[in-house]
């Protein structure tokens, strides 16, 4: 197997050191996965920079010129009081922009079976019109798009399981049925989006799947969402490609939230993401990094998805598993009730 990691040294430079969403993140992820020997294994490839062209395909102006007129200060602007940017920001959000580009590039070439992207400031809150969520650009959206324009694919599945709603990527592709989005999410929780009833709009009404969790479920109540709704959901889509966007804050340890997944139940996921790519798309697939705020958890849980992108079947948990705090059959009422919605 051959995999493509996609990350750059100026995804230190924006950086708050007292926010959670800070360069420690992804430094906790590099030296992991060079201490685990992984780094070695990857095949690195340095990530363009997003254009504006490829920016205003999914952002408004008056979003990009925002950054923009950032960029020519010289102190730390907060867009709201969630959300930092720096005048270095707009240049390191076009690398992690340009990341997901790479790497669906690499992807759909056929230069690399498949790919990560190690990226920050992460991107799955970013409207089309608003930073918000420690997000500037909407990093999955933007290689999304791109796949569906340079590559001219069909259909892109975006798989979301960070532990908050990807409400930026919802709105992104609220009407377009080109991209099935599909987010399992703490809630009631940060940003409130994310309910059984937002099912996409006008032609892409259907390609919204919510799959709205209340806190305290873990590794089993996940396996079932899985089986039962993201698996079906995704064999009647046939996407030609599927990205992933990849929050550790759903683990136990994560201090920001208060669900109970364990790295094993990450590991799970990932493969099984896997060997659903390989089923409907012919493997094509690329996780990047949203949130996750203990960079134990953060850093293990990459260095699991790595091995798994090789083929490799060692885990890699320093926590363990978390006690379930919620019932396995308190999630089959939700989950009946969201296949009853999609027919599935």
């Amino acid at each position: 197997m051959t995999t493509a990691c996609l990350t750059h040294p100026s995804f230190t430079e924006h950086d708050f050191p007292r926010h959670p969403e800070h360069a420690g993140r992804i430094q906790a992820v590099w030296s992991a996965l060079q201490a685990a020997g992984l780094a070695d294994q990857l095949l690195e490839l340095a990530p363009p920079s997003a254009t504006d062209e490829q920016i205003l395909a999914v952002h408004s102006v008056e979003h990009l010129q925002r950054l923009l007129d950032i960029s020519q200060t010289n102190r730390m602007v907060l867009i709201d009081q969630d959300t930092y940017a720096l005048p270095c920001s707009l240049d390191v959000s076009r690398l992690a922009a340009g990341a997901v580009i790479g790497a669906v590039d690499a992807v759909c070439a056929g230069e690399v079976d498949n790919a990560m992207a190690i990226v920050r400031p992460p991107g799955h809150h970013a409207t089309p019109d608003r930073q918000m969520g420690f997000c500037l650009l909407n990093n999955v959206a933007i290689g999304a798009r791109h796949a569906l324009t340079k590559h001219q694919l069909k259909r892109v599945m975006i798989l979301d399981y960070d532990v908050h709603h990807g409400n930026g990527t919802q709105d992104i592709f609220y009407s377009n049925p080109a991209v099935l989005f599909l987010s399992i999410h703490q809630s009631p929780y940060y940003p409130g989006s994310g309910s059984l009833d937002e099912v996409g709009e006008s032609a892409g009404q259907g390609t919204t799947l919510n799959i709205p969790v209340s806190a305290g479920h873990g590794d089993q109540s996940y396996r079932l969402i899985f089986e039962q709704v993201v698996i079906p959901a995704t064999e009647r889509f046939r996407p030609d490609l599927m990205l992933i966007s990849v929050g550790f804050d759903a683990h136990w340890a994560d201090p920001l939230a208060g669900m109970r997944l364990s790295l094993g139940g990450y590991d799970w996921l990932a493969r099984e993401c896997l060997k659903l790519a390989k089923q409907v798309c012919a493997g094509k697939i690329v996780f990047l990094m949203e949130g996750g705020y203990d960079l134990k958890a953060l850093s293990h849980g990459w260095c699991n998805i790595a091995r798994a992108l090789l083929d490799w079947e060692e885990l890699s948990d320093p926590y363990g598993a978390a006690t379930e705090g919620a019932s396995a059959r308190d999630i089959q009422t939700l989950i009946d009730r969201v296949r009853a919605i999609h027919g599935i």
